[in-house]
């Protein structure tokens, strides 16, 4: 895979469990069967744990794409996903801030749950790490999280042209995203649940929150292109026109908008970039006419089998029937 948007984003596969004596060895095999650069790699090495978050980012990125796009044209499949990256559409926007986020997120847990060698809570005021885990406030560590990341994705502060500058506008989008949704947990220690004691720590929201409002974000996405900013030296990007006093000036996005340089195809046939809505089930009332791109619907009947009637049984467990009712599906026609 790769969060630099040079290559598709893949599972590789689980290599099982493995004893301590061969800890380091898996670790190291982990590393070399993602797709990285090779900086990514030397850093991934020197990280225990980091690979496993790795996988677990770019699984929780790609669950979170296809949650959020399931009822559109573009349904985040992995199919396309290469030729798609080295365009600028809003979609390849949205990809380079739901990984950028993903990864933050992902990396932030992994030291509050002590999965990483090098990171353990964060830095919580008069809270140890060893009560923290003990008392179960270990706050996720995003400052850490958010320093490596940019390390391990290697950005430079101003990019050479265009679409660097897009990819990595983009890619900080996600990650502010995830620090919006840090929020102060406190918890009480005390006689019968009394607040004689008050601990609190930094916690991030759950992921589809910030997915969600990376959706949001791609449905108000900002077309731009370069500009030379006179007073600073360098090209900077800019958007839509707007007006003031009667003369019209360009806009920088920005910095929580997500930003694209082209127009993005249709989706509706098969191309490099999807395998097209062909057979993609739809709502009849809801988004048919538009993912269906006008060329129609079949509708179908099934049964379909659901438990039913349950009751809670004593001591333990409940007891259901077995139920059928039709159900009619909708599907796109060829």
């Amino acid at each position: 895979f790769s969060l630099t948007g040079k290559e598709a984003l893949t599972h590789f596969p689980s290599l099982g469990p493995s004893t301590n004596s061969a800890q380091g060895k898996v670790h190291v095999k982990q590393c070399d069967l993602l797709k990285l650069s090779r900086k990514q790699k030397r850093l991934c090495r020197r990280e225990p744990g980091l690979a496993e978050t790795l996988r677990d980012a770019i699984r929780l990125g790609i669950m979170e794409c296809q949650y959020q796009f399931h009822s559109e044209r573009w349904n985040c499949s992995l199919e396309g996903r290469t030729s798609l990256l080295k365009r600028g559409f809003k979609e390849t926007a949205f990809l380079y801030a739901v990984s950028s986020a993903a990864l933050t997120h992902s990396l932030a847990r992994a030291c509050s749950a002590g999965r990483m060698e090098r990171c353990t809570c964060d830095d919580s005021p008069d809270l140890e790490n060893r009560k923290a885990w003990q008392w179960g406030v270990c706050g996720d560590n995003l400052k850490y999280s958010t320093k490596f990341l940019k390390k391990f994705l290697g950005q430079k502060r101003i990019g050479k042209d265009l679409r660097a500058k897009v990819d990595i506008h983009n890619t900080n989008v996600g990650i502010k995203a995830v620090k919006n949704g840090l929020k102060t947990t406190c918890k009480c220690h005390g006689v019968s649940g009394s607040c004689a004691v008050r601990t609190c720590w930094k916690q991030l929201s759950p992921f589809h929150e910030i997915g969600r409002l990376l959706k949001l974000r791609y449905d108000d996405a900002v077309k731009v292109f370069s500009t030379t900013n006179d007073a600073v030296g360098h090209s900077e990007l800019a958007g839509p026109q707007r007006h003031s006093h009667s003369l019209k000036h360009s806009s920088s996005p920005r910095s929580t908008d997500l930003v694209y340089v082209e127009d993005s195809p249709s989706f509706c046939r098969p191309s490099k970039y999807s395998l097209g809505t062909a057979g993609r089930t739809c709502s009849r009332e809801g988004n048919c006419d538009s993912m269906c791109c006008g060329r129609g619907y079949n509708t179908q009947s099934r049964l379909v089998t659901f438990s039913c009637h349950c009751q809670v049984q004593w001591c333990c467990y409940v007891e259901c029937q077995q139920c059928m009712q039709e159900e009619v599906v909708y599907s796109c026609k060829q």
